[in-house]
């Protein structure tokens, strides 16, 4: 964990150090011979259990996950759908960021003010909300409830 990392965003240090971990660790989780570009994702649940994930490549490569979708669709797939906390690891410096389908479907199941630790190739981090990644996102908050749709959406 950096030293000069002046917030914890609301998690205690224990949570900051089992992201740390579980994000880096889950690097080795990762398939991707094409590129050898490690993504490995954790994500702290509201409920406070853990879930991990590695960036899936494909030879055709439109079909390739990254890092942080797989620990969403397992996460979801577990009944999860509550994130306080996202730690993404890469290999390289400075840390990388989300890219931005990702920051999309991070947005769908987290608050804007949920924080993102970013990793890099020695494990230290810079964190940003996701908001800050993510300004004026469009969430389900955005969408109106289904019963309030015009026209043939109405039952």
């Amino acid at each position: 964990m950096s030293s000069t990392e002046p917030s914890l965003h609301g998690l205690t240090t224990a949570e900051v150090e089992g992201l740390t971990q579980r994000a880096i660790a889950a690097k080795e989780l990762a398939y991707c011979p094409y590129s050898n570009f490690r993504v490995g994702a954790a994500i702290l649940t509201e409920d406070g259990s853990w879930v991990t994930g590695g960036n899936v490549e494909n030879a055709s490569y439109p079909v390739t996950i990254c890092g942080e979708r797989t620990a969403i669709v397992k996460a979801v797939s577990e009944g999860k759908r509550k994130f306080k906390a996202l730690g993404v690891a890469t290999d390289i410096s400075p840390a990388a960021s989300p890219c931005g389908m990702c920051r999309q479907a991070i947005r769908e199941f987290a608050e804007p003010s949920m924080p993102i630790f970013m990793y890099d190739k020695n494990g230290d981090y810079i964190v940003m909300t996701l908001d800050q990644l993510l300004p004026n996102s469009f969430g389900p908050d955005s969408l109106p409830a289904p019963g309030d749709l015009p026209g043939p959406h109405k039952r």
